[in-house]
């Protein structure tokens, strides 16, 4: 029984050995590998797939060169001294051929150390540069400002960005208050113009149907006064066809002959 406890302590041992001095291994899609030589950066770089290692000397770190997003909350104040608390989020990549720099002077917790500062330090930077109700009236504008804050920052250290979004602007209940107010006013403002040129339009409507009307009046006495037969023909027009029964001697308001003439 001794025997064969001793025989399996040396395989464990052996195949422990084996797995320490394995001098081969891979990197994933979407990685690189930084060889450490005596646990120095060597400054090779190890691309994707099978690579060779010199075992006890060397040793390979997976470094992750895919699209990454980060996202922080930042406290700041405006042009205005407005206290805005931002939420912003950046998608950023490793450059593949400077990952061996990235990780002898940063590291793998690159995020902590130079991403997370760089994006408080561009929030509050731009942020001072608009008043509140500009980081909402402008909201692009200030994102790209910002943008181009983190590309100076981070790209010199080979951290590519490749995108920004400023997720939320939020800012105290008194400047909400304020807006909410303002938009308020300027609804209502609006309103009342456009009820202003609503009661405009329809009075030049009537005035205009008004001028029409005289026109037509004047057009018509102007006819009447030329033509006194036209109202022989208004008459007639109006006329039932029945004769009164009792004229009492008066000449009928038509005269029968002067039409027909």
């Amino acid at each position: 029984m001794s025997k064969l406890l001793k025989i399996l302590g040396i395989a464990f041992v052996a195949l422990i050995a084996i797995i320490i001095l394995l001098p081969f291994g891979t990197i994933n899609a979407g990685e690189r590998g930084v060889r450490l030589r005596f646990g120095a950066v060597s400054g090779d770089i190890v691309g994707e797939g099978l690579y060779f290692r010199i075992p006890l000397i060397e040793s390979v770190v997976p470094v992750d060169v895919k699209i990454l997003k980060e996202q922080v909350d930042s406290t700041a104040a405006s042009k205005d001294l407005q206290t805005v608390n931002t939420t912003v989020a950046v998608n950023f990549h490793l450059e593949p051929e400077k990952v061996t720099q990235i990780y002898k002077e940063i590291g793998t917790d690159y995020k902590s150390r130079l991403i997370d500062p760089a994006l408080q330090e561009a929030v509050k930077a731009s942020t001072a540069k608009y008043t509140a109700e500009e980081l909402i009236t402008k909201r692009e504008l200030v994102r790209d400002d910002i943008k181009s804050h983190l590309i100076d920052k981070l790209n010199p250290r080979g951290i590519l960005v490749d995108d920004f979004n400023i997720v939320n602007f939020d800012f105290s209940q008194a400047f909400n208050e304020a807006i909410e107010a303002k938009v308020t006013a300027e609804q209502s403002a609006l309103a009342a113009k456009n009820k202003l040129e609503q009661i405009k339009f329809e009075a030049e409507q009537n005035i205009a149907e008004a001028r029409g009307k005289a026109e037509a009046l004047r057009v018509e006495s102007e006819a009447l006064k030329s033509n006194p037969q036209i109202i022989q023909l208004r008459a007639i027009e109006k006329w039932d066809g029945v004769l009164p029964k009792v004229t009492g001697g008066a000449t009928p308001l038509v005269d029968i002959k002067t039409i027909g003439q």
